[in-house]
């Protein structure tokens, strides 16, 4: 029985646009129970909920391999006007830890129909196949040609949601930060050690990395860049719900890679859960015990990759309008940097209007913390009120979606 709490937070947006959905009335019951209502709630000018707490099991279930569920799972009901309504069955609630929910919400048609998506259980729960062995760096062919000539960080990975070889599974455009906040999510707990988590998320990005920069299953004639399949890659799972610590952890070094001396191509990071699956790699219940005992993430990568294996950062990411000046600004800040901020921040408050909006003037005053510290509240950030690596590209990320919104209208 549920003895503890989590929280949660539904954000929704329209499908056809990062475009927030005010009035949006969510009916929240555990999973089984539909007629149990936990939580009835609407949607602000942000398109979010307020935060709400919701039972959940004891912790000690996420920190040891156990037979019992160690989170409990909630139905999300969604109804707007003018919107097909959404049922999210499943979704996931951890102790002590705020869980985020997207919901994104198509225009109505003349054939109306309720979209349900069913969220099966977490990998280190339920039953998956154990991943093919693979070489960790991948051969280049004689002329020594790669597609990509060095690392990119991509705007978008394409998710096949199958095996490689199933023509009839769906293929998702997932930008590549949500991806890996998804795959985390999805084969980690969210109520293991920072360091654990941070360790096992380079684990994931390295091997996506892989698979971006090979090419690994275009070059063999698949219209997609990584599987949903853990027998080939990591647990992506449509729709799920992801948690805030996993969510500002990847927004703060979503650009990492692992790397081995000599080695241009990131590092095709062996992994498996070390307890029912063993592997030549990192063990995700190993690397929470190392987590407890005060290993830094470098140590545990260590641990399971050799002292020859470093964090490398990606030189380009793609699809923002300019990279992150490599300085936070703040009080006293000036000049172009602040006054792209500020042109930025202007541009997403038409879509989230409790951003105020600030004089382009260059100068990094009272009226841009507001602004800012507005945009890392809505956006489930520390609220500093100044623009740090992760808030610069989210900033970026959130224009440049706002922007193409604005575009297509």
């Amino acid at each position: 029985m549920p003895s503890e709490t989590g929280r949660l937070q539904i954000n929704v947006t329209s499908s056809d646009g990062f475009l927030p959905i005010q009035d949006a009335v969510i009916t929240i019951s555990f999973t089984g129970e539909p007629d149990s209502t936990i939580e009835e709630l609407t949607t602000d000018s942000s398109g979010q909920t307020e935060e709400i707490e919701v039972p959940a099991p004891p912790i000690d279930y996420s920190m040891q391999p156990s037979m019992e569920q160690p989170y409990s799972e909630c139905n999300i009901q969604v109804n707007a006007p003018g919107y097909e309504p959404v049922l999210i069955s499943g979704a996931q609630i951890l102790p002590e830890i705020k869980a985020i929910q997207p919901v994104m919400m198509k225009r109505l048609e003349a054939d109306e129909r309720e979209k349900a998506v069913a969220i099966p259980p977490h990998t280190l729960y339920g039953e998956y196949p154990p991943k093919i062995p693979e070489d960790e760096i991948k051969p280049v062919d004689e002329s020594g040609e790669i597609i990509l000539a060095q690392v990119v960080i991509p705007e978008y990975v394409v998710v096949h949601d199958g095996p490689p070889a199933d023509a009839a599974a769906p293929n998702y455009y997932v930008l590549y930060r949500d991806y890996i906040k998804n795959v985390a999510s999805s084969e980690i707990y969210a109520t293991w050690p920072e360091t654990t988590i941070y360790a096992n998320i380079l684990a994931i990005m390295s091997f996506t990395l892989n698979r971006v920069y090979t090419e690994w299953y275009r070059s063999q004639g698949y219209p997609f860049t990584i599987t949903s399949t853990t027998a080939y890659d990591h647990k992506f799972i449509y729709e799920r719900n992801i948690y805030s610590n996993i969510d500002f952890l990847v927004d703060s070094v979503f650009a990492n890679y692992l790397s081995r001396p000599g080695v241009r191509q990131p590092i095709l990071a062996a992994y498996c859960d070390g307890d029912r699956v063993k592997c030549d790699g990192l063990s995700q219940w190993g690397s929470k015990d190392l987590g407890d005992a005060g290993y830094t993430a470098i140590e545990i990568l260590r641990n399971y990759y050799g002292n020859d294996m470093y964090i490398n950062t990606a030189e380009r990411v793609s699809g923002v309008p300019s990279s992150w000046p490599g300085y936070d600004l703040s009080t006293g800040s000036s000049g172009e940097n602040v006054r792209i901020i500020q042109h930025q921040l202007n541009r997403i408050a038409t879509a989230y209007p409790a951003i105020p909006r600030v004089a382009e003037n260059g100068t990094y005053g009272q009226e841009t913390i507001e602004a800012v510290r507005k945009f890392q509240s809505i956006f489930d950030m520390p609220q500093t009120g100044s623009v740090d690596y992760p808030t610069w590209y989210k900033i970026s990320y959130i224009y440049t979606a706002v922007s193409r919104l604005a575009e297509l209208q």
